[in-house]
């Protein structure tokens, strides 16, 4: 059986050296958030070169990492992604769709899911990010999604549209556990939540985590796939019966 974390170790291993031997910019293709997390594992082993992450806007699980740096090279190169708004041509006659539907109509295009990024739905259109290489063919190309005409256009500079606002949250948990907390905002059970943690589906600072039985710090931020995302914002008062209130801002 192939081991999928020691491949894309290996891969990530085989562009930070190219990166470091032939004095140039390299790039991953898009990451998933375990793809990531496997990255952040590799801290040790890659400091001989510098590296950082991005997916084109910061609500972006999935990333591209970047090796090389302004400091090493003597100059800056943007990351080759692109943003693509994907529109109803009647808006009036247009489905919801939902990211599947997305997802799907741009792979059957014979896409592979590695060159694109997330896609970010507002209200009846979406943003999809993708890389550079591809991006043209898909506008180009994508004119249907299910029943519903579209028009593909590229989109440069601020994305106001994607622009997110926090809202103050706070709940009631038996305990500032991590599972706890998540429980809470998903208005799920401890069993359901500790779930979710098992599934992969919890991210705590851009990694998947596993641990569900941690206490978060001040400032972390997590999300929960299905459910949002949360800054942390420490702990409040506690009731007579010992339960404590946690102190949340959510992306909007």
């Amino acid at each position: 059986m192939v081991d999928e974390n020691k491949l894309i170790k290996a891969r990530l291993e085989e562009l930070a050296h190219a990166a470091y031997r032939q004095n140039r910019y390299m790039f991953s293709h898009f990451l998933t958030p375990g793809e990531l997390t496997a990255l952040f594992e590799m801290a040790g082993e890659l400091k001989f070169v510098d590296y950082d992450t991005y997916g084109g806007n910061e609500s972006c699980e999935r990333q591209m990492v970047r090796f090389g740096s302004e400091r090493m090279f003597g100059y800056e190169e943007d990351y080759p992604i692109s943003v693509l708004l994907i529109e109803p041509l009647a808006v009036k006659f247009a489905e919801l769709l939902g990211h599947r539907d997305y997802l799907g109509a741009v792979m059957n295009l014979g896409i592979e899911r590695d060159v694109l990024g997330d896609i970010l739905i507002k209200d009846k259109a979406a943003y999809l990010f993708c890389m550079d290489s591809i991006a043209d063919y898909v506008a180009a190309n994508l004119d249907k999604i299910k029943h519903t005409n579209v028009k593909v256009s590229k989109v440069n500079g601020e994305i106001q549209a994607l622009a997110r606002t926090l809202k103050d949250m706070e709940v009631l948990v038996q305990s500032p556990r991590f599972d706890a907390v998540a429980a809470a905002v998903s208005r799920l059970s401890r069993s359901e939540a500790q779930q979710l943690f098992r599934d992969k589906k919890v991210l705590l600072d851009g990694r998947v985590c596993e641990n569900n039985s941690m206490t978060l710090k001040e400032g972390s931020v997590f999300s929960i796939r299905g459910y949002g995302k949360y800054i942390y914002q420490g702990c409040g008062k506690e009731t007579r019966k010992g339960r404590v209130y946690v102190q949340l801002k959510k992306y909007e």
